[in-house]
């Protein structure tokens, strides 16, 4: 099988770094270009020492970002820019027959009214809108394999979605009331210099931010919508934790049938156990917890895993679920990398850590 060629656009950011780190290891594709305006005419190993041991990285320049460029070279574009920058290129880059796997937000909703206030100004590209698809392989994953375009879900949403989706859809929860809690490692907010995210303000400090309507609130609940089949509005609060990469969170629901007793509980316990078992138990990258096991970040970071565990509380007759993912993994250019593989054919972990 000839190889896949990618190029990542924004392969300096944090995001894109670990594109750079996931497909010089991936056996079936072939890191064809990497762009950076800051750092074109370097090495990848030059601007990455860790990559220094690998050939690859040592032979591929930093190129400047040419749609035409980057349609010639590879058959798949990674694009990790910020939103709005991203959708200005991935217009050329699909005219000229490239695929794009957008890591921004640009392509994430169905609305650009939604995406309008919750980003702040219009859509560069409302026309794409109906042909992206949504890059949550698990769910999506015979539409992402067709797909041109495909929008990779961002990291609080994965952490949100991949528990909540399949008990909105079979009914065991409420579709009202449901609160999320969710703490982010700092290289979430990206590879910039801000005073918020220097290691002296981050340091020993905990804080929430992005309150009352974090802007990834518009594709969760777009996304728990369409599970649940009627709208959804959820209470999400983010936090930044003083940690590199890794996200836990923590969601609260209450059963969508009524349940007396801990006999009732017991009987929702084994639907909820069932539930999660009948969506991911086919899905090597998905763990599902058992026994006293908790989700903890630090069985996830580095990996493409994702870390479920739930509890039922027969005091409040709430549900609590919780997950962990690396936000820069799955939540970023591990998942982007399953819908590419998706996309050509390739088993969905091919390449990836779990």
């Amino acid at each position: 099988m000839d190889m896949i060629r990618a190029a990542v656009v924004g392969a300096s950011g944090y995001s894109g770094e670990e594109l750079v780190r996931l497909l010089l290891g991936h056996h079936q594709v072939e890191l064809a270009a990497a762009t950076s305006r800051q750092y074109s005419g370097q090495t990848v190993a030059q601007v990455f020492p860790r990559f220094g041991g690998c050939e690859g990285a040592q032979r591929l320049r930093f190129c400047e970002p040419n749609p035409e460029l980057i349609a010639r070279q590879a058959q798949v574009a990674f694009l990790a820019l910020p939103h709005g920058v991203a959708a200005e290129l991935a217009v050329p880059l699909l005219e000229l027959g490239c695929r794009v796997i957008d890591l921004s937000a640009d392509f994430r909703l169905r609305s650009a009214a939604v995406y309008r206030e919750y980003y702040g100004h219009e859509h560069p590209a409302p026309e794409l809108l109906a042909r992206a698809v949504y890059g949550l392989p698990e769910w999506y994953g015979e539409a992402i394999g067709r797909a041109s375009l495909v929008a990779a879900p961002g990291c609080y949403p994965t952490s949100i979605l991949l528990p909540l989706i399949p008990l909105l859809r079979s009914g065991l929860i409420k579709p009202e009331g449901i609160i999320a809690d969710s703490l982010s490692g700092v290289s979430g907010a990206g590879r910039k210099a801000e005073l918020d995210y220097l290691f002296v303000e981050c340091n020993e400090s905990l804080r929430p931010y992005g309150l009352p309507k974090h802007r990834h609130l518009s594709e969760i609940e777009q996304e728990l919508s369409l599970a649940a089949g009627a709208p959804v509005v959820i209470q999400f609060t983010p936090h930044l934790v003083p940690v590199s990469r890794g996200i836990l969170t923590t969601l609260y629901a209450a059963p969508g049938r009524r349940w007396d007793g801990e006999a009732g509980m017991g009987r929702f316990g084994e639907e909820v156990a069932a539930c999660y078992q009948a969506a991911y138990g086919g899905w090597a990258g998905i763990r599902l917890l058992s026994g006293k096991a908790l989700p903890d970040t630090k069985n996830v970071v580095g990996t493409n895993s994702v870390e479920i565990g739930w509890r039922l509380d027969p005091r409040t007759g709430r549900l609590l679920v919780m997950s962990a993912i690396d936000n820069l993994a799955k939540g970023a250019g591990g998942q982007a990398i399953q819908c590419a593989n998706l996309m050509f054919g390739l088993e969905a972990n091919a390449g990836l850590p779990l």
